[in-house]
């Protein structure tokens, strides 16, 4: 899975800081058609990859916690992605370390690329459970770029917190479980999915596929 530091411009950057299901997330990658995946925690690596991946499972501090323990890697994305544009995938944790806060496990501040807070999901039937996990419909919102990454379908979720933004303009799509939950979202070069396109199946690999092929610029 390793890629020389010479030959980071055609690689993708799959990002290593203890908190994701880095083996699936790279397989699925590499049946999508990706050539050159780095599964890495160098800053250095991120600086020279064409696209990064951020997985993520567990809490959200948790996962906060393990990607500002990496010397130099938050700046390292902020550097590649925010100022340089690259296309960025952050999937389930990964996605929600994009918000500007999360309220699992008291308040905890994220990267802040797409405003909004992370928040559990309320019980509104007792019929609903919490976490939602399993199957579901994704039904994309196509009213910004990056709309056109996402294609109605069912993934695979497995959350009990869900990304609240502060601009329905972020939101790439919807799910439906007991009430609308946010299913993606949006803004420039970045993507974010709740769902997990490593689990799901074809529609998930399509999913990346068309990551893979992304120009957002």
């Amino acid at each position: 899975m390793g890629v020389r530091k010479d030959n980071m411009s055609e690689a993708i950057a799959l990002i290593d800081y203890g908190a994701g299901n880095l083996h699936s997330v790279h397989n699925a990658l590499k049946a999508a058609g990706a050539e050159h995946i780095a599964v890495t925690a160098d800053p250095d690596l991120v600086r020279g990859a064409r696209r990064i991946v951020l997985p993520g499972v567990g809490a959200f501090k948790a996962c906060r916690e393990g990607l500002w323990g990496i010397p130099g890697m938050v700046e390292a994305l902020e550097e590649r992605v925010i100022r340089g544009g690259v296309p960025f995938l952050g999937i389930c944790v990964g996605m929600q370390l994009m918000a500007t806060r999360g309220l699992e496990f008291g308040e905890t501040s994220g990267l802040g690329w797409i405003p909004g807070d992370i928040e559990l999901i309320e019980r509104t039937d007792p019929e609903i459970k919490v976490p939602h996990m399993g199957w579901n419909d994704v039904m994309p919102t196509p009213h910004h770029d990056g709309a056109e990454l996402i294609e109605p379908g069912e993934a695979y979720f497995l959350h009990s917190y869900h990304f609240a933004p502060e601009s329905g303009k972020d939101v790439a799509a919807m799910t439906d479980h007991g009430g609308g939950l946010v299913a993606a979202v949006a803004r420039d070069n970045l993507l974010g999915v709740q769902f997990h396109p490593e689990k799901s199946q074809r529609y998930g690999l399509d999913l990346l596929a068309r990551f893979l092929e992304w120009d957002p610029s």
